[in-house]
């Protein structure tokens, strides 16, 4: 076996492996097609406990669909969630946290883009003068 067939060997094993707990790598992909591990606390009670030390004073105003309104409600009634609305806050967070990675991509391109809006407005002024103000 060549040096550059070993990792692709390799991942195979772990793909087999996996697949023999159940876990199916395929699922849970990134983007660019390679098998992308997540690490989830078998707990919720930190999230919670850390939400309780923090302010959630905040409002956004959410759609859901039954089966998400249900499960929220399903949380609550196990007393794990005080309410819909704790419960919500929890998923959200936890689902923020998973996808922080991509998230801080997002930002760090977007970034990029408010830097070039900023450098065009600017270009813009020295083509157009500055007393485009003056005529508005």
């Amino acid at each position: 076996m060549s040096e550059t067939e070993k990792p692709d060997r390799l991942l195979e094993v772990v793909r087999e492996e996996l697949a023999k707990l159940g876990v199916d790598l395929d699922c849970c992909g990134s983007p660019d097609g390679q098998p992308r591990v997540i690490c989830v606390k078998a707990s919720l009670g930190e999230s919670i406990e850390e939400m309780s030390r923090s302010a959630r004073d905040q409002v956004v105003m959410v759609r859901l669909d039954k089966p998400s309104l249900e499960t929220l409600d399903a949380w609550v009634a196990t007393g794990i969630a005080k309410s819909r609305s704790e419960a919500a806050a929890l998923f959200l967070r936890e689902g923020l946290r998973l996808r922080a990675r991509e998230l801080s991509d997002l930002k760090e391109a977007l970034a990029k883009v408010e830097e070039a809006k900023r450098q065009l407005r600017e270009r813009a002024k020295d083509v157009l003068g500055d007393d485009r103000s003056t005529r508005e």
